[in-house]
């Protein structure tokens, strides 16, 4: 027996079969007809499948993104806006000054460079203590000296050796004063606004048994009595022209910048916690110096040899305010 696979279909399947493609073609014909008696013969718009709109939801569609220029293609530029038919407003730079007490402000030069912690014009509350000075060295490497009126200012204040060579007044609670100079620096603990004086200045305002007392100190800028009539310049062990430290000793008031010639202008030399300024480049070295003080004044001086260890005196100091 054949598998079914291979029985013949019998003729009256195959006539059935026929039946319902008669149909179809009738169908198609009487519409081709209604379509070709049109009066415009265009397809109305029921007869045009609607497709979907780009980025709705429709199953089974994927919105697509609008194309992108490819990499190296030139965006558009957008074109220039029309230029304001009123000029900019002027821009003015207030001038440098330093933020003192109004009384201070006042004195102060419109040049003078921002004022550190220590200001001129106020007065600070601390503690005075005392220590041996011994050869009246410090850290701020003026050497030996016979002033024997000195104090190490506490480290907030001592402010990378920008107090070094200040002149301080000091008064205690009793009314006793007496004004010093800082050369050395009283690391901590000591606290802001401390003092540790020498002996000798501290015994001008009480007995040495007190061992602390509460004190209020200010900034002096102090006459030709007080201090020294002209300032010194002195370069460090191994300076020369490849590389130099630079220290002023006896200027009146607080030092603020030294600067060297270089070129057609002046470059600023980085202050150092010792009460150097250095030249790491060589810069200046042996050149033209530029003092500022705390109030803006400017001085100065004339080339001076590069003469390590040794102070060289120059004809300017500071004015007394």
């Amino acid at each position: 027996m054949a598998s079914p696979s291979h029985r013949r279909r019998s003729p009256r399947k195959w006539r059935a079969a026929l039946v319902p493609a008669a149909v179809v073609a009738a169908v198609a014909l009487a519409a081709s007809l209604l379509m070709a008696l049109r009066p415009d013969g265009n397809p109305t718009a029921a007869d045009v499948p609607t497709a979907p709109v780009s980025g709705s939801s429709v199953p089974g569609s994927r919105s697509k993104a609008p194309p992108t220029a490819p990499s190296g293609a030139p965006k558009p530029t957008p074109s220039p806006s029309k230029p304001s038919s009123s000029p900019p407003p002027a821009t003015t730079t207030a001038p440098e000054r330093a933020s003192n007490s109004p009384s201070a402000a006042a004195s102060a030069s419109a040049t003078a460079p921002p004022a550190g912690r220590i200001r001129p014009g106020v007065t600070y509350d601390g503690i005075a203590t005392f220590y041996d000075t011994g050869n009246g060295d410090g850290a701020c490497l003026y050497g030996p000296t016979d002033d024997v009126l000195t104090a190490a200012m506490n480290h907030a204040d001592y402010e990378t050796s920008r107090a070094c060579g200040a002149y301080v007044r000091v008064r205690a609670a009793g009314g006793a004063s007496v004004t010093v100079r800082i050369t050395n620096e009283c690391p901590l603990p000591c606290a802001p606004g401390q003092l540790d004086l020498s002996t000798q200045a501290f015994a001008k305002l009480a007995t040495p048994s007190a061992g602390r007392i509460p004190i209020a100190w200010s900034l002096l800028s102090p006459g030709t009595s007080e201090a020294p009539e002209r300032i010194s310049i002195r370069y460090k062990t191994g300076s020369s022209g490849h590389w130099c430290g630079i220290q002023a000793v006896g200027h009146r008031n607080p030092l603020a910048r030294l600067e060297v010639r270089e070129g057609g202008g002046w470059r600023q030399l980085r202050r150092t916690e010792y009460n150097y300024f250095l030249s790491e480049q060589g810069s200046g070295c042996g050149g033209e110096l530029r003092l500022t003080d705390l109030y803006g004044e400017r001085l100065t001086i004339d080339d001076l040899p590069v003469r390590p260890d040794v102070l060289q005196p120059t004809q300017v100091q500071f004015a007394e305010h």
